[in-house]
């Protein structure tokens, strides 16, 4: 459980630099330049990865469970994660109106991925991971929202985006859910 947590701090704590911390980042940024910091930000960030892939792995082999998850939740994560999955898009297809209405849909994503999780999982480290990711993502959310507000930032969108970002985020949900979680997560998130 160790070794999820250090990954945890590291990873989010790498991850909440700019949210949090964004004077301090611009200030190493202004000291040492911008490729510095992206090899400091990414060195650190796939080391906490590696710790909570493995740290995780661990606890799997010996859970602690909290609660036994109902069937109903299990069933209800997958149309949360094809949301979530969604709104991962939305982060990356230009011009969509979801990203002009949300502004951060990645932190939306992971918020509504990690309540899916927990509602289907009930160890310890399945609270730890995605109860982290989960108060991470919406500490980050309404402080860059009301980042947003107060530096008067807009956003427009299209909907050829929208469209694109639909069909990209059911692609990559379907993907994920009948092959790739299944190869890499070694569960099966179909009913």
């Amino acid at each position: 459980m160790a070794l999820l947590i250090a990954g945890l701090l590291l990873f989010l704590g790498m991850h909440t630099t700019g949210i949090l911390a964004d004077d301090w980042r611009q200030g190493i940024i202004r000291k040492r330049g911008a490729g510095t910091w992206k090899l400091l930000y990414s060195a650190v960030s796939i080391a906490g990865f590696i710790l909570i892939v493995i740290g995780y792995g661990a606890a799997r082999t010996d859970p602690v469970f909290l609660w036994a998850a109902p069937v109903w939740a299990r069933h209800l994560a997958m149309p949360l994660t094809l949301i979530a999955f969604i709104l991962l898009a939305a982060t990356y297809v230009p011009n969509n109106r979801i990203k002009a209405k949300l502004g951060h849909p990645m932190l939306a994503a992971v918020k509504i991925w990690a309540f899916a999780h927990l509602l289907a999982n009930g160890t310890l480290a399945d609270v730890l991971l995605f109860g982290s990711f989960l108060a991470w993502a919406i500490v980050g959310f309404v402080v860059l929202r009301r980042r947003d507000r107060s530096n008067g930032v807009t956003r427009t969108g299209a909907l050829k985006g929208d469209a694109i970002t639909l069909v990209a985020g059911v692609i990559a949900w379907a993907v994920f859910a009948m092959a790739l979680h299944t190869a890499l997560i070694g569960v099966s998130p179909l009913p």
